[in-house]
């Protein structure tokens, strides 16, 4: 398959409540929960009452991402009002192929900085969140500050990374 090809078989789509009971199976996974900042399993009316009010917030971009005809990945874009400035967040189907974040963030980093105008997307990540770490890193996000100790999950305290990706950083990929 041709690079071509492969670009053709992803796309990004609104969530719609369709996919609620499926993007909360993997927010609820083990592998994704624990390296969250909020550890609790969610309950689906928690959940819905989130989408509910989120889903309509137009500052919000709730995307779900396609690979082949299959959803792989969710990813949240929050845009402070008229800064140019988005929180993102992002996990990917537990049983997604390897390398889906990395196919995932090709098709958003479009969106956000050429449909969106974004300026600048930020990103943290826990401290103990390798995986997390490195591929921000590989995306090209620069570590702007450690806030040391800064997240205390029940047991014991972390630091969170903060990261931020320039569009013209991104661009200049």
């Amino acid at each position: 398959m041709g690079k071509q090809d492969n670009l053709k078989s992803q796309r990004l789509r609104k969530m719609a409540l369709s996919d609620l009971e499926m993007v909360l199976a993997w927010r609820n996974h083990d592998h994704i929960r624990l390296m969250m900042f909020s550890t609790e399993l969610i309950s689906l009316e928690t959940h819905k009452t989130w989408f509910e009010k989120a889903s309509v917030d137009p500052n919000r971009h709730l995307l779900i991402y396609e690979d082949e005809g299959e959803a792989r990945g969710f990813v949240q874009l929050a845009c402070q009002e008229d800064s140019g400035i988005s929180e993102w967040g992002f996990y990917t189907d537990p049983a997604a192929p390897k390398g889906t974040g990395k196919r995932m963030a090709k098709a958003i980093m479009p969106y956000a900085f050429q449909h969106l105008n974004i300026h600048k997307i930020c990103g943290q990540v826990l401290g103990f969140n390798q995986r997390s770490l490195r591929y921000h890193q590989q995306l090209g996000f620069k570590l702007e500050g450690i806030l040391r100790e800064q997240h205390y999950d029940g047991q014991a305290y972390h630091d969170v990374m903060c990261f931020g990706l320039l569009r013209t950083d991104w661009i200049g990929n």
